[in-house]
């Protein structure tokens, strides 16, 4: 970073007339406009999940317990380009904090409540995936809205409550008070976890990981076992053909790419932030400060994935966006058109009566499965 400054022996403080002001090492004027326009990206995080927001909540087609999960998963991380994102670009740039102590205090709290949300929801909606699939029959009972209700209602809860326990009352920096002292200055936003809490943040961020991990890896093993009894039955009836073969191969493919990219993504945003917590706080904070910049970022930079892997893959969320966009949404009656049909057909009157009153958000993974039963609509 040294590189950028500019050449000027002074030293540069963040801010110049007050006594005890962090020192400022900021970027030169070129590489600071394009880095804010890198973190531009943040509209566009914000943009992303507002859609889905809007698609989920405004069309009654989409009204279900999983849709509902993935519309709160959709506000945590719409909060986090709002309330955590844009402050943070700043900081990054600047090197110093312009927003007060105590809005360092809360946007340290509203960093974690709204990630830990967001991964909670993702461990919920691979819970009600894996009911879905393997008990499609008695799912509607079991994964009701009120179910789904709760799974929000916690997720939230729990994220709020240990976060802002957690950096809201100080445990954090118990046993850390001369470390602390030392990096104290005016405009500096610096968060230190000791070795416990560390521990203990680290175990809630592993939990919903292995849970997720483990549950994806059981539903690709389900979903590959269900195409091929599908495949051997047709073989049985003598109505199998080589283009129906094709068809179950590159569903099983479809499968496991997509559940593989949510998976990774998940991991690549989220687990060299949480093991360069633990190395910092039992190796005495070494990590340079450009080096935790980059990984907060990646970590951030999931949740604006997250429209991407769980909603942008489905025809539905597609043709959702274009009636946003288009204003036809505005119209009477918008909220009952059939997302499963053509988008020119939307505000024909033999579309109000769709025998499809329920979103299927998964079968765009799983579309083998399509035909099981009708007990499987969201």
């Amino acid at each position: 970073m040294s590189s950028a400054c500019p050449s000027t022996a002074a030293v540069q403080l963040c801010y110049e007339h007050l006594n005890g002001s962090c020192v400022k090492t900021p970027y030169s004027p070129g590489p600071r406009l394009k880095i804010y326009q890198y973190k531009f990206g943040t509209l566009l995080h914000c943009c992303g999940n507002l859609l889905v927001m809007i698609s989920i909540l405004h069309f009654k087609q989409l009204h279900s317990p999983t849709n509902f999960l993935i519309a709160s998963l959709a506000c945590a991380d719409f909060l986090v380009g709002v309330t955590v994102m844009p402050f943070s670009t700043v900081r990054s740039v600047e090197s110093c904090w312009y927003f007060g102590q105590r809005y360092c205090q809360l946007h340290s709290c509203f960093e974690g409540s709204f990630c830990y949300a967001s991964i909670y929801h993702l461990c919920f909606i691979s819970l009600d995936r894996y009911i879905a699939i393997t008990d499609p029959l008695v799912y509607p009972t079991r994964f009701t809205v009120s179910v789904s209700g709760m799974c929000i209602a916690s997720s939230w809860l729990f994220s709020i409550i240990f976060s802002f326990s957690l950096l809201g009352t100080g445990a954090n920096a118990a046993g850390l008070e001369d470390l602390v002292s030392a990096l104290t200055c005016v405009g500096g936003c610096q968060i230190a976890v000791n070795q416990s809490w560390v521990l203990v943040s680290f175990l809630v961020f592993f939990i919903p990981t292995l849970v997720m991990i483990t549950v994806y890896f059981k539903i690709f093993l389900i979903a590959k076992q269900q195409a091929r009894k599908i495949e051997s039955l047709n073989n049985k009836t003598g109505r199998c053909s080589d283009s129906f073969q094709d068809r179950v191969a590159k569903r099983e493919r479809k499968a496991a790419r997509t559940l593989g990219v949510a998976v990774l993504a998940f991991l690549v945003s989220w687990l060299p932030y949480f093991l360069d917590s633990i190395i910092d706080a039992f190796l005495g904070f070494i990590t340079p400060t450009y080096v935790y910049e980059i990984l907060v970022w990646i970590a951030y930079y999931n949740s604006a994935m997250n429209p991407l892997i769980y909603a942008f893959f489905y025809p539905w969320f597609r043709k959702a966006i274009k009636l946003i966009v288009t204003g036809k949404v505005l119209r009477e009656n918008s909220s009952t058109v059939n997302l499963f049909s053509g988008i020119e057909d939307h505000f024909s009157e033999k579309q109000k009566q769709s025998k499809h009153p329920t979103a299927e958000p998964w079968p765009a993974i799983f579309p083998n499965l399509k035909p099981c039963s009708s007990a499987m609509r969201m």
